[in-house]
């Protein structure tokens, strides 16, 4: 498989702060290749060097071939793009938006209004496409701004944060179109911090902290050393110190921790057999809710690789949410 993309010894600092250090990898052609970080990595300001918004102080950028370092707009016409925030006129209809889309792509009239009738369809939003963009909801917008960077068949799409503060299940069929379209060939840039979305949808990820990649792998290869480790969540009531406290001793082969005050976790290199360690809590006066073999996520990876604890994660996208129902 030829590589589409390459970046190599990528460089960006604003002001004080250096956005990016030293950013190389390279995407596949027809592949779902992930940017996961947490907000302020520098994901979105390697989408806009990759995409020719912005240039870097240093580094090369090659899309389908092309030299896009000296020249950053030479490769657009391979490219889609959808951005954090959607670009498209609140003042047009979401057919309006589409087919003014494809003017500035350089598309003919009858083939841009028949694609954005056909982009209105996959997208479910057929019905809504004579109403004014500025009524739409949340999830509608988002999934207009996604059609719109796909009008022209870009060989790339990249995406920012396509899901981020949108409903359940808008986000759901967004998903399913980008795992169709990653079927049909097209090669596909996703910039996330929601981990389950990288897992389910990317083939290779590059985990990006504070401008810097520090691992790049296949999601089945960042996953296999944890599938040797087997973990098991136990939920509790009457779960004390001195509860717990008992428990290394009467199994020296097992890890355990306390996540919350009525959660066990534990951890082992073989199979944790559940009933020994369940009557042992019983006999001591907990009393067990729930036992439950937990399966390795990417999630834990990411924790493992970056030091950076799954709940700051999810306080960013608490945040990100807050933030796209004030907009």
């Amino acid at each position: 498989m030829t590589d589409v993309l390459v970046a190599s010894g990528l460089r960006k600092r604003f002001g004080d702060v250096q956005a990016l250090a030293d950013v190389s990898f390279s995407v596949r052609r027809g592949e779902f290749f992930g940017f996961l970080g947490p907000n302020g990595a520098g994901k979105t300001t390697t989408i806009n060097l990759l995409t020719g918004l912005a240039r870097p102080d240093t580094g090369t950028i090659r899309v389908g071939g092309l030299d896009c370092t000296r020249n950053p707009k030479a490769a657009q016409h391979l490219l889609g793009v959808v951005s954090d925030e959607s670009n498209l006129y609140p003042e047009l209809s979401g057919f309006d938006n589409l087919t003014f889309c494809g003017a500035l792509y350089g598309m003919g009239k009858t083939e841009r209004r028949h694609r954005a009738g056909e982009l209105l369809e996959i997208f479910g939003l057929a019905e809504a496409g004579h109403r004014l963009f500025g009524g739409y909801s949340k999830g509608m917008k988002r999934k207009l701004t996604i059609a719109a960077g796909l009008l022209h068949k870009p060989e790339i799409l990249f995406l920012d944060e396509p899901t981020t503060g949108i409903d359940v299940a808008s986000a759901r069929q967004i998903r399913r179109i980008l795992a169709d379209l990653h079927r049909d060939g097209t090669t596909l840039f996703l910039t996330t911090h929601y981990i389950e979305e990288a897992e389910r949808l990317c083939d290779r990820i590059a985990f990006l902290v504070k401008g810097r990649i520090i691992r790049i792998d296949s999601v089945e290869h960042l996953l296999t050393p944890l599938q040797k480790r087997h973990r098991l969540r136990v939920c509790c009531g009457g779960l004390s110190g001195k509860i717990v406290d008992i428990l290394p001793p009467a199994f020296p082969d097992l890890t355990f921790s306390c996540p919350t005050e009525d959660m066990l976790l534990v951890e082992a290199d073989q199979p944790v057999a559940i009933g020994p360690l369940v009557r042992l809590l019983e006999e001591h006066g907990a009393q067990v809710l729930e036992a439950v073999r937990l399966r390795p996520s990417l999630e834990d990876v990411f924790v493992e690789i970056t030091g950076i604890e799954a709940d700051a994660l999810h306080r960013e996208k608490e945040k990100s949410g807050a933030k796209g129902g004030a907009s």
